[in-house]
């Protein structure tokens, strides 16, 4: 069995700038990995930028991002994918993986139902995980994370529990940079 865990020098392309992408990205830096980033948003890119991304796509500008990132990767793809688009996004994800590269399918952004890339998966050989929560290990593990190297997540904006309606109304704008917070 292939080993999963990153590792200094390993390159990881994240999707976006919700929270678990901006954690991701923050999480891969502090590992000593290179971050490729994609945006819809050049504005956010920018702040992706400023967080520690090495490199920057804006995939509305550029629809075949997967092979864009193959190109930033001498041809050879990245080592992890943090896969937060769903359907719409897998297979440019799996274009974007290296040979062997293992592919996190964290959310479901665009649909819960879609075609699996099937050949993209057997020629990469890839590796595809689906993520919902860690274990309670793994959780402790993030905290020690954390309070070791002082990491904060980027929050974008408070509101109050009886706002909630509003809460997700601006997180289905995709106005948002990072976690959006309901303070209870």
């Amino acid at each position: 069995m292939a080993d999963d865990a990153l590792k200094p020098g390993d390159t990881v392309l994240v999707q976006g700038t919700g929270g678990v992408s901006i954690f991701a990205l923050q999480f891969a830096k502090l590992a000593g990995a290179t971050v490729i980033a994609t945006s819809s948003s050049d504005a956010k890119l920018e702040r992706l930028k400023a967080l520690g991304a090495d490199h920057l796509i804006n995939y509305r500008s550029t629809p075949a991002w997967g092979e864009k990132v193959r190109a930033l990767t001498g041809n050879r793809g990245v080592d992890h994918v943090i896969e937060v688009g769903g359907p719409a996004t897998l297979e440019q994800s799996m274009i974007a993986a290296r040979i062997g590269g293992h592919v996190s399918l964290i959310g479901i952004l665009t649909g819960v139902a879609g075609e699996l890339p099937l050949v993209q998966a057997l020629v990469r050989q890839l590796r595809l995980q689906g993520v919902l929560v860690g274990s309670r290990v793994q959780q402790q593990a993030l905290v020690r994370a954390i309070d070791a190297n002082g990491l904060r997540p980027v929050i974008d904006r408070h509101f109050p529990l009886e706002q909630i309606a509003q809460a997700f109304q601006y997180q289905e704008s995709n106005q948002h940079f990072g976690k959006i917070v309901l303070d209870i």
